[in-house]
């Protein structure tokens, strides 16, 4: 699949032909600079490496320095690899916005918000007030009981508990292209992504 890294902008409203509401959430995607070209005969296998947002060169390792360089291009801040592109990269070049068409189905990568350590009210949907039977007792958002004591004597893996929450891979599937900004490397899409505003995002054609 081919795509672009881009930055998750913030979330908007546009207005559709028949005056429907329709939330978008807006991605700076690209430019990307493409950083190495895999092909079967020296990797194993076809890919394009695309690199994306600028980072100082003294918080950039000598190995990744001289990959850049190679590219001529300066240090990024994340390297990403395609496994196909319509047409064929070399060393340098540039991918932009302009590989997405209006109404283009895509899939977006990103990383959700950070919650911290949350019950499993927040964390797994329990309904906490109400019941307070099955081992809850009286604290009316504790999980309850975690199995029985006799056998097997431990809790079994998967058990819905408390703890960390957030801070995630996640993707969203088939969302729509509403409107592209080409001079402005902004792509708009229907719906939601995972992350805050300015984090990294992978969009798959």
């Amino acid at each position: 699949m081919s795509g672009i890294i881009g930055k998750k902008v913030g979330m908007t409203s546009i207005f559709d032909e028949t005056g429907k509401n329709i939330p978008c959430t807006v991605i700076e995607a690209g430019p990307c600079v493409v950083t190495q070209v895999k092909t079967e005969d020296t990797d194993g296998y076809a890919a394009v490496q695309l690199a994306y947002g600028e980072a100082k060169e003294k918080n950039t390792s000598g190995p990744l320095k001289g990959h850049f360089q190679k590219a001529g291009t300066t240090p990024k801040r994340k390297l990403v690899e395609f496994q196909t592109f319509p047409d064929e990269k070399s060393l340098g070049d540039t991918v932009a916005v302009d590989i997405f068409e209006i109404g283009d189905f895509v899939d977006v990568v990103g990383t959700s918000k950070g919650k911290g350590f949350q019950g499993v009210v927040k964390r797994h949907g329990f309904g906490g007030v109400g019941m307070q039977t099955h081992g809850q007792h009286n604290r009316l958002r504790a999980p309850g009981s975690l199995g029985a004591s006799s056998w097997p004597s431990r809790v079994f893996k998967g058990m819905r508990m408390a703890g960390q929450m957030g801070n995630v891979r996640v993707k969203v599937q088939n969302l729509e292209v509403v409107k592209i900004y080409p001079e402005h490397n902004l792509l708009v899409v229907k719906g939601s992504i995972p992350g805050a505003k300015g984090s990294i995002v992978i969009v798959d054609k």
